[in-house]
């Protein structure tokens, strides 16, 4: 009995009363509406809660292969602009703050990805924006990115389709960062001018120096649904003029109602969408009938 008592039971307890390890990262938590979401479904199903439909942030990659056709395309070096121009230092060093975010999402990046392929069996070059590099603030690279994807969609006679999610100008750049404005103002304009269709995406957050430039613009204005796009913050908007906001103040649905953005438009549905609308931007101008002698 002993040894039963010494050797057989104490295993047979450890075997049994062994708590089995589960990755953190097997369920997600919508911020909405607080359902426990499994990782797979809610890959599978964009990153989008299937119980009340908020649509949560997902990286460039990700958003790249949600617009084009079959997920295919290709991307395209980006100029590579000085680094800390101002030799700005805070907490940490700029060129530090750059590292680690270069660390996570790739060597040579920054807060934007440029790649160009087909959508709806359109020729278009897509500028996306990456929240996690530094909540995709506007610096000097980001301005060298869009006027390269402007000039890219003139050189192939493609639509442009650019997905702003940024907090706005980079403080780490100064001025610098604030010209990027004007370069991206006047690079859209480009588009416009050789007579190709310029799109604008609308994600959450699309706020500061972002919507005060390129960001509104657009031929048609998409959003996706609860996106908050703005200026300044709702906080900041009350505290200056001493009264409270509406419900829903700066979100997708709110601007869509004040016509600041034309289409409120499910992940699911916007490369078909986007794809359509390029199609009838594209579509030649019929020639109106002459009349008969």
């Amino acid at each position: 009995m002993s040894w039963l008592t010494n050797v057989v039971l104490p295993k047979i307890r450890a075997v049994v009363s062994a708590k089995r390890e589960v990755p953190d990262n097997l369920w997600t938590k919508c911020p909405a509406c607080g359902q426990m979401l499994f990782h797979r479904e809610l890959e599978a199903n964009l990153n989008v809660c299937h119980a009340c439909g908020h649509h949560m942030r997902i990286d460039a990659k990700k958003r790249m292969a949600v617009l084009f056709d079959k997920g295919e395309y290709a991307r395209i070096e980006l100029p590579k602009p000085v680094v800390d121009p101002l030799k700005f230092r805070d907490s940490k060093r700029y060129v530090d703050r750059l590292k680690e975010a270069q660390a996570q999402h790739g060597p040579n990046r920054d807060a934007i990805l440029v790649a160009h392929g087909k959508i709806g069996g359109n020729d278009a070059v897509v500028a996306v924006f990456e929240f996690g590099f530094m909540a995709g603030s506007m610096g000097i690279a980001v301005g060298e990115a869009i006027v390269a994807a402007a000039r890219l969609a003139v050189l192939q006679s493609a639509a442009l389709v650019i997905v702003p999610s940024s907090g706005g100008a980079r403080m780490q750049e100064g001025i610098l960062s604030l010209m990027q404005m004007p370069r991206t103002t006047i690079a859209v304009e480009e588009v416009k001018e050789a007579g190709l269709p310029y799109f604008v995406l609308l994600t959450d957050p699309t706020t500061g120096g972002v919507t005060a430039s390129f960001a509104m613009l657009g031929d048609i204005q998409i959003s996706e649904p609860g996106a908050v796009i703005g200026f300044a913050g709702a906080r900041v908007i009350e505290e200056t003029i001493r009264e409270k906001l509406p419900e829903g103040f700066q979100r997708a649905e709110y601007l869509l109602d004040h016509g600041m953005v034309d289409m409120v438009v499910r992940r699911h549905d916007l490369g078909e969408t986007i794809g359509r609308l390029i199609g009838l931007l594209r579509k030649p101008v019929l020639e109106a009938p002459k009349k008969r002698a």
